[in-house]
């Protein structure tokens, strides 16, 4: 078994292998190529993210500055959005739903390594995937760790460290994170409500 095998099956492995080193350049070169791109090069950034991503769906943006492993072991739906300083550890798989959000400054963390100091000094490391399911929010500053699941239509407060799995519709926040409270037909009324007096007012 290959250390990039290890890697992807969550076990023990170590980074500082030929074919690790050289996935990990190609991510450095294509994310380097995106970051220093312009606004106006909208569809060379969405070149850069298929190339780079191990897919992605068509409306697909993330504001440089970027940063990841691979960019392979990531999977992204459509509507997607990223906004600044967003990083994305992929030593395993990233998979990310339809219409996501990540506010400034959020990370997803696939990388762990050993509680032992001997064996993490010895270059040894894993991974868990992340899952972000579909309508999710993460605040500015939310951090995912390794092996965490957001269910779907769930908002992630701003500065959150999510340790554990998010369940679906509720809000949560927290260092830990731990739900708040659900999301209720209540809210669904009142933003309901807001959206269509917005809608009248641009008429």
């Amino acid at each position: 078994m290959t250390e990039k095998e290890r890697m992807l099956s969550g076990m023990l492995y170590k980074a500082a292998c030929p074919d690790l080193w050289n996935d990990h350049k190609r991510a450095l070169r294509l994310t380097r190529l995106y970051n220093a791109s312009t606004e106006e090069e909208q569809e060379y950034r969405k070149e850069i993210l298929k190339e780079l991503l191990g897919s992605c769906g068509e409306n697909v943006y993330i504001e440089p500055d970027f940063r990841c492993d691979y960019g392979s072991n990531i999977y992204i739906g459509e509507n997607f959005f990223a906004n600044y300083g967003c990083v994305i550890l992929d030593v395993c798989r990233v998979d990310i739903g339809n219409n996501v959000m990540l506010a400034p400054g959020t990370g997803l963390f696939t990388a762990a390594h050993p509680i032992d100091p001997d064996v993490r000094i010895s270059g040894l490391e894993y991974g868990r995937p992340i899952k972000i399911c579909d309508n999710v929010w993460l605040g500015a500053g939310t951090k995912v760790n390794p092996g965490v699941t957001v269910g779907k239509n769930s908002v992630v407060g701003s500065g959150s460290v999510v340790t554990k799995d998010v369940p679906e519709n509720v809000v949560a926040a927290g260092n830990p994170c731990r739900v708040i409270r659900e999301i209720t037909y209540e809210d669904k009324r009142r933003w309901n409500e807001l959206a269509e007096e917005y809608r009248k007012q641009i008429k």
